[in-house]
């Protein structure tokens, strides 16, 4: 058993997001545009899972951000909405609720090791690598148990980015060539018998 397809959803814009600072694993909810993004994503994606064959499943992150994003297409397309707390955000530690320069000056030593690539826990907590082994840990149990259908999972975006380099075997390292998903942006990928494709990436409205 297997999904034919799975879409990777990042959520809606957040007041954090705006003012550039690090969520991590806070519960911050849409703000204003990232519920009107949701909403727009979700008729997009209405519009695409036309063209794919068989059932959705609908799986998101159980942090208010994701979950409400996740919550318009659930709306949209009328399948039940399943939460599963393995594809939430890197968990940030200390600098969840910080900005960058807030960040720099009590951790430049840190902060630095993050910018230059090193897979540094973020804040003393978790790294870009183990974060994106456990979303593509959760996304292919959810896929390996579906039987054809598109999944749709709705997670954060470094977990995602991260997610996809770890599915297609690239490595954590690779998230480096990928740009950041955008806001209510997906990924839509594949497993094939030569292992995971990337179908389309950072596609929006």
């Amino acid at each position: 058993m297997a999904a034919d397809f799975v879409v990777l959803l990042r959520h809606g814009r957040t007041a954090s997001n705006h003012e550039g600072r690090w969520q991590g694993q806070l519960d911050v909810p849409l703000d204003e545009v990232g519920a009107g993004q949701a909403v727009a994503a979700s008729k997009a994606l209405a519009a695409l899972l036309e063209g794919l064959d068989g059932k959705v499943r609908l799986v998101s992150s159980d942090l208010s951000r994701a979950s409400a994003t996740a919550g318009a297409l659930a709306e949209t397309l009328g399948v039940d909405l399943e939460l599963d707390p393995r594809l939430r955000e890197t968990d940030a530690g200390n600098w969840q609720g910080l900005t960058a320069a807030e960040i720099t000056a009590q951790w430049p030593e840190e902060y630095e090791a993050w910018r230059a690539g090193r897979d540094v826990p973020l804040g003393g907590a978790e790294t870009r690598s183990q974060a994106g082994a456990r979303a593509a840990a959760c996304i292919a149990e959810l896929e390996e148990a579906q039987d054809g259908g598109t999944l749709v999972c709705v997670s954060h975006g470094a977990a995602l980015r991260g997610a996809v380099c770890e599915l297609a075997g690239l490595g954590w390292e690779a998230t480096a060539a990928f740009e950041p998903i955008g806001n209510c942006h997906w990924v839509v990928m594949r497993r094939t018998v030569r292992g995971w494709r990337i179908v389309t990436y950072n596609q929006g409205v």
